[in-house]
Formats: C-alpha cells, sequence, structure tokens
C-alpha cells in the first residue's frame, strides 16, 4: 500500500510539472515564475561553468582578481536586483538572470584573451 501511494505522489508531481512546462504560454504569474526560476538556474550554472573554466588559466594573482572581480559583482547583483522591506525580501528574477547572463559573458570573454593574447588580472576584478 506504501508503494501505491509513493506512485500516486509520484505520478501528481510529474503531472503539475508537465502542466507547467509550458513556458511559452505561461497561465499566471505562478507559472511566469516557475519558467523564469528554469531560466535563471540555467544562467547562474552556465556562470560558474564560465568561472571554472577561466580560473583554471590564471595564476594565485590571477585567480585572486578574479575571485575579487566576482564578489564585487555579486555585491551589485544583489543591489540592483534585490529589496527587503517589511514585506518580504524580493528578487527580480529578469534583472538576476540578465545581469548573470551579461556576467557569464565577462568571463567568457577573459577566457578568450587567455587562450589568445594571455590573460589580463588587471582586467578581472572589474564588477562590470
Amino acid at each position: 500500500m506504501r508503494k501505491a501511494g509513493i506512485v500516486l505522489v509520484a505520478a501528481a508531481l510529474l503531472g503539475t510539472a508537465a502542466a507547467r512546462a509550458d513556458c511559452d504560454h505561461p497561465r499566471d504569474d505562478f507559472d511566469d515564475l516557475y519558467c523564469l526560476d528554469k531560466v535563471y538556474i540555467q544562467s547562474d550554472k552556465d556562470l560558474n561553468d564560465a568561472y571554472g573554466k577561466l580560473s583554471k588559466q590564471l595564476d594565485a594573482n590571477g585567480k585572486s582578481a578574479l575571485k575579487k572581480g566576482q564578489l564585487g559583482w555579486i555585491k551589485s547583483r544583489n543591489e540592483q536586483c534585490s529589496m527587503k522591506d517589511d514585506h518580504g525580501f524580493w528578487v527580480n528574477l529578469d534583472c538576476a538572470t540578465k545581469t548573470t547572463v551579461g556576467r557569464t559573458q565577462f568571463l567568457q570573454d577573459r577566457y578568450r584573451e587567455c587562450v589568445s593574447a594571455g590573460c589580463m588580472p588587471s582586467k578581472l576584478n572589474d564588477p562590470d
């Protein structure tokens, strides 16, 4: 009986996910949020991949500059894309996604420089 209950719960969850899969035509704000969250999660994964790839090209000074730049960028992103008030904490996922995609492009550009012309640590701590 316990197995049947687990299967029903799993089926219900899959049905919910399938119902929300049409991000081209969201039904309401919660569907929009679900879809934006999926896009943000992927952009964050892409950012982490780009950071790791670039970091492997750098010496200790370069890695230090990269980390400093990344921490500055995180602070800037948080200031631009979130707010806190008496009603709660708010994150603008569209802003966070666009900002993250922009930072990923910045890191990819620095990686390309490292591979083609040599790494330039002076460019790595710019928080955009």
